[in-house]
């Protein structure tokens, strides 16, 4: 039987949206970048970590941001769905970090990251999106 490891997105810049979902998300933060990670970039041409190809942010499950060199085109086939206690407050404090808000149904809000990959908002009173 499989399990969740890692929930991995295609990005153009992996930094930039790993600090976005790092924001998003208070239970994930960066891995960090030891020595042995710095020498896997080096090896591979790259001096500063802000140019990374893949990005990771610890956490359950983790989220890996790869580069990609085609931008996105279209919807999403798999996006992520989020819980808060205050839904106003936090598409508010998303919108400010970036996030953009495409919709709302019912209690759902749907947003898209700051590359346009959708994601779901809703409060934790409200258990089934609007998929499902």
């Amino acid at each position: 039987m499989a399990r969740m490891h890692d929930v991995v997105i295609d990005c153009a810049h992996p930094a930039s949206l790993a600090r976005f979902w790092a924001q998003v998300l208070d239970d994930h933060e960066f891995a960090p970048y030891d020595e042995a990670e710095l020498a896997r970039l080096s090896a591979m041409g790259i001096d500063d970590p802000e140019d990374d190809p893949s990005v990771l942010l610890d956490g359950s499950p983790r989220f890996f941001f790869n580069r990609v060199p085609e931008p996105k085109t279209v919807k999403n086939r798999v996006h992520v769905d989020l819980w808060c206690d205050d839904v106003e407050a936090e598409v508010a404090r998303l919108v400010d970090l970036g996030a953009s808000v495409v919709s709302r149904d019912g209690v759902w809000f749907v947003l898209t990251d700051p590359e346009g990959n959708e994601f779901c908002l809703s409060s934790t009173e409200h258990p089934l999106s609007p998929e499902g």
